[in-house]
């Protein structure tokens, strides 16, 4: 019985540690491909990232989300903050590569 149930949970934690793996995505010449999306400015999005999106002038709060192996943005059905000033894509960056406080 002791057997067993060290069999049992060597199976459960090889199981568990093989979960993010079997998550990827992969091509058919076997390679890894990394999903991601991109916002209006052409930066990369992480998936489960939102963001606000201002498509054809209308301003939006959408999720970065994975459809039929295609990342593509969902609509959370809130509205964005808006401010008085645009931020460029330099200074965008910049407030993506500080830490969270």
């Amino acid at each position: 019985m002791i057997i067993f149930s060290v069999m049992f949970r060597t199976l459960f934690i090889a199981l568990l540690a093989a979960t993010p793996a079997l998550a990827d995505v992969t091509s058919p010449s076997g390679k890894t491909v990394d999903c991601y999306c991109t916002d209006t400015q052409g930066l990369r999005v992480e998936l489960g990232e939102v963001i606000c999106l201002q498509v054809d002038g209308r301003a939006f709060m959408a999720q970065c989300d994975m459809s039929l192996n295609v990342p593509i943005w969902r609509d959370t059905g809130d509205a964005c903050l808006s401010s008085s000033r645009e931020l460029s894509p330099a200074e965008r960056l910049l407030q993506l590569a500080q830490p969270p406080v």
